[in-house]
């Protein structure tokens, strides 16, 4: 059995095709970008798959064949059947499949489900500056990354991200007109890890900057599952004799 990590990179495409800029910064989609930045990395199996396609391009066999789930979306999160997002959520939680959530994807149904909150949070299109901090400068997603990564354009995001706790955050962002965000966020749930990435608006060539894939890349590895320990339910008998 290979040892590559076996990542879907899943994306709504429909931005891309509606929105005429969009299209010129991505015309192959945003999915086919996120995917070339990973498949380059010699541990990474990478496929695609997007809304348009028969279950949303998730079908069981996929996501059985899946370590790792990135996601990007924005104006049809609702499009996105329950049964598909109940899929995603209970492949994370039971299967241990790592989830990887881009930017307008913070209301994407599997990961509201996931969060069991709003999601909701400020937000800005400005093409104003972004100075995204690291703050965990330990943690395996900030590897090789130096002190922050300069956006010269992007979408402003702020606080207050109505998200639980995370486990860690590992950005942090600053914005030219004054806002922060947490803009690197994860989280246990159940066997699977959760990942959500701020930055990757679809007009501007983010997914493209070097430091960007540096971070999806880590952020892959960091959420491929690992085996863990036996686990048993139901009726048992006791290891002991009971007096």
């Amino acid at each position: 059995m290979s040892d590559d990590i076996r990542v879907t990179v899943w994306n709504e495409y429909r931005d891309e095709l509606r929105i005429p800029l969009s299209g010129e910064v991505y015309p192959d989609g945003m999915h086919a970008v996120i995917a070339d930045g990973l498949a380059g990395n010699a541990d990474m199996n990478v496929r695609t798959a997007t809304l348009d396609e028969p279950e949303h391009g998730l079908t069981e066999e996929v996501l059985a064949n899946t370590d790792v789930l990135t996601w990007w979306a924005h104006s049809a999160n609702g499009e996105v059947s329950d049964e598909v997002a109940d899929r995603v959520r209970n492949r994370v939680v039971l299967g241990g499949m790592g989830l990887i959530v881009m930017h307008s994807a913070h209301f994407s149904k599997p990961f509201v489900r996931l969060m069991g909150t709003s999601c909701n949070l400020k937000w800005r299109e400005a093409g104003e500056k972004e100075r995204l901090w690291v703050i965990e400068p330990g943690h395996p997603i900030a590897q090789g990354l130096g002190e922050y990564v300069e956006l010269p354009e992007t979408e402003m995001y702020g606080e207050r991200f109505d998200v639980p706790q995370p486990d860690a955050t590992v950005f942090t962002s600053w914005f030219e007109g004054g806002e922060v965000f947490r803009s690197g966020c994860c989280w246990q749930r159940g066997r699977g890890k959760v990942f959500y990435f701020r930055p990757g608006h679809e007009t501007y060539p983010i997914y493209y900057n070097p430091e960007i894939r540096q971070i999806l890349t880590n952020a892959v590895r960091w959420a491929a599952p690992v085996a863990g320990a036996e686990t048993r339910y139901g009726n048992v008998k006791p290891l002991e004799e009971i007096s």
